[in-house]
């Protein structure tokens, strides 16, 4: 799988890149066929409150899977989002196997 990661307006540090690389990693024993990852990561500043938005983009053959989770951290948004695609995956692998 491909992994790709998009700071948005801001640099990401090796740290976050490498948690976020180990997490991905873990989706393939749900679906091994993923294409790429693509991830988004943005801050999102409401007056004080500044929040951490990731959005994930999984590329399977015939499909893109999608979802954004916002939370205080970038780790928190994406174990969020992580489990939440885990189960599009899941639902995705299920589908392609009725077919076949």
């Amino acid at each position: 799988m491909n992994v790709v990661i998009h700071p948005v307006h801001f640099d990401a540090s090796a740290q976050l890149v490498g948690f976020i690389n180990k997490k991905l990693t873990k989706l393939e024993t749900f679906f091994d066929k993923i294409v790429e990852a693509e991830v988004f990561l943005k801050l999102e500043s409401k007056q004080s409150v500044k929040d951490k938005i990731v959005e994930i983009k999984l590329h399977v053959p015939g499909k893109t899977l999608f979802v954004a989770k916002t939370s205080k951290t970038f780790e928190e948004s994406t174990d969020l989002a992580l489990h939440t695609i885990a189960g599009q995956l899941k639902k995705q692998k299920d589908r392609v196997k009725s077919i076949n």
